[in-house]
C-alpha cells in the first residue's frame, strides 16, 4: 500500500501508540499527522504549533488518547487523536524554546520540559508552575526524563555536556535536590535508560560519541569516542554516518545503537559492556526505503525478536526525504506488504529488505 506526503517536508518525529493503534508523524511544516501503523491509512492531523516541533510522545497519564509536543514556540500542547484538537495548553512564552518533556514524579503529577537552559517542572494537572531550575545548566537542555523504575529521579542533559539527577519530591530546588552531575565532556542529544531496574543511561552527543553510564552513582562505564568507525567495521555497507537512536530490550537486557547513511540505510549494532568490543555486528539491516538521511525510528516491539510479531511489524521510520516507511518482518517482506509513503512512486520497485549479521 502506498501512502503520499509532500516531498518538501522532512519527516523529524515518529512515536506510535499500540493502546490505540496510531502512528504520529511530526512534520517540517509543524504539523502531526496520523496514520495507521499497519496499513499507513491516514487518520487525520493536528495543527497549532508556529515553530518546529522537538519532541512529541503518547505518554499523559491515563489518557492513551492524549499524544503531546513540545515546540520551539515555547509551548507544550495536548491532543485528542480522537478528534485532532488541542486540549491544553502551557505557554512559556516566545522566547522560551520548549526541547524536551517528560511526565512523571512520585505521584505521576509532574511535567518536566527543557526550555533554554533550564529544567522547568509543573503540576500538570492544575498547570501551576512548581520549579524553574537555571543553574544546573549553561546551555540549551536537550532531554529530560523521569527513571522509568524511580518516578522521582529526573535526568536532564544539555548542550554544556553535563546531565543531571535531581530528586523531584517535596519543595524542589537545586540547592537540596541536585543529586549528581555527570560530564559528557560534549554536547548531548539524546539520552535513554537501560538494565533491568534501568539503572543504566546510554547517551549519544552531537558529535556521534556514545557513552554508557550507571546514573545512580554517576559513574562512566563505557566512552566510546569512534562509535561511527567501530560500527562501519560492523557490517559490510558504506561508511556509518550518524546515530539516529539506541533501543534497549528489557526482556533480552541488550542495547543497540542504530546508526545510518547519508543514502538512509540504517543498522541496529549491538552494545556491549566491554572496551575491547564495545560495538558488535549489525544483527538487522534496513536498505531500500530511503534515499537520505533518517531522522527518526520508532520500533514495533519491546526486544529484535518480537520487532516482527506486531503484525509482523518490525518498525517505521522517517526522514529528510519526506518519506515515511513501514519496515515488515522477513516473512512479511517475502509477501510484499510493506508500505512506504512517497511521491517517488517510480522508485517503489526498490524493494525493502530487513538482513540480519554477521555475514
Amino acid at each position: 500500500m502506498l501512502v503520499v506526503l509532500d516531498m518538501s517536508n522532512f519527516i523529524h518525529l515518529l512515536v506510535t501508540s499500540q493502546e490505540i493503534s496510531k502512528l504520529a508523524v511530526s512534520l517540517s511544516t509543524n504539523a502531526l499527522k496520523f496514520y495507521a501503523p499497519a496499513t499507513g491509512q491516514y487518520l487525520g492531523e493536528c495543527t497549532g504549533h508556529t515553530g518546529s516541533i522537538h519532541e512529541i510522545a503518547f505518554s499523559a497519564p491515563s489518557s492513551p488518547q492524549v499524544i503531546c509536543s513540545c515546540s520551539a514556540d515555547g509551548t507544550i500542547r495536548a491532543w485528542d487523536t480522537r478528534s485532532f484538537k488541542q486540549i491544553s495548553l502551557l505557554n512559556a512564552g516566545p522566547s522560551h524554546e520548549m526541547f524536551t518533556f517528560s511526565f512523571g514524579g512520585t505521584s505521576g503529577n509532574l511535567l518536566a520540559a527543557g526550555s533554554n537552559s533550564k529544567v522547568l517542572l509543573w503540576d500538570w494537572r492544575s498547570s501551576k508552575q512548581v520549579a524553574c531550575l537555571e543553574e544546573s545548566h549553561m546551555d540549551d537542555v536537550t532531554q529530560v526524563r523521569f527513571a522509568p523504575n524511580q518516578q522521582s529521579k529526573l535526568i536532564s542533559a544539555a548542550v554544556d555536556g553535563l546531565m543531571c539527577v535531581f530528586d523531584t519530591d517535596g519543595d524542589i530546588n537545586e540547592d537540596d535536590h541536585l543529586l549528581t552531575v555527570m560530564n559528557v565532556e560534549t554536547s548531548v542529544s539524546k539520552v535513554g535508560f537501560y538494565g533491568n531496574t534501568y539503572q543504566k543511561l546510554w547517551c549519544l552527543t552531537h558529535i556521534e560519541t556514545l557513552s554508557t553510564w550507571d546514573w545512580n552513582d554517576g559513574t562512566r562505564e563505557l566512552n566510546i569516542e569512534n562509535a561511527r568507525s567501530l560500527a562501519s567495521d560492523k557490517w559490510n555497507l558504506d561508511h556509518l554516518d550518524y546515530f539516529v537512536d539506541c533501543h534497549y530490550s528489557l526482556p533480552d537486557d541488550r542495547l543497540w545503537a542504530i546508526g545510518g547513511t547519508s543514502e538512509g540505510t540504517l543498522g541496529y549494532f549491538p552494545v556491549k559492556n566491554d572496551p575491547a568490543g564495545a560495538i558488535d555486528w549489525a544483527e538487522a539491516v534496513l536498505e531500500g526505503g530511503h534515499t537520505g538521511v533518517i531522522r527518526t525510528i520508532c520500533p514495533g516491539g519491546s526486544s529484535l525478536q518480537s520487532l516482527g510479531q506486531n503484525k509482523g511489524i518490525f518498525g517505521w521510520t522517517g526522514g529528510e526525504d519526506g518519506r515515511l516507511c513501514c519496515w515488515r518482518s522477513d516473512d512479511a517482506v517475502a509477501t510484499k506488504k510493506s508500505w512506504i509513503s512517497s511521491t517517488l512512486v517510480s522508485r517503489m520497485d526498490k524493494k525493502m529488505k530487513i538482513r540480519h549479521q554477521p555475514y
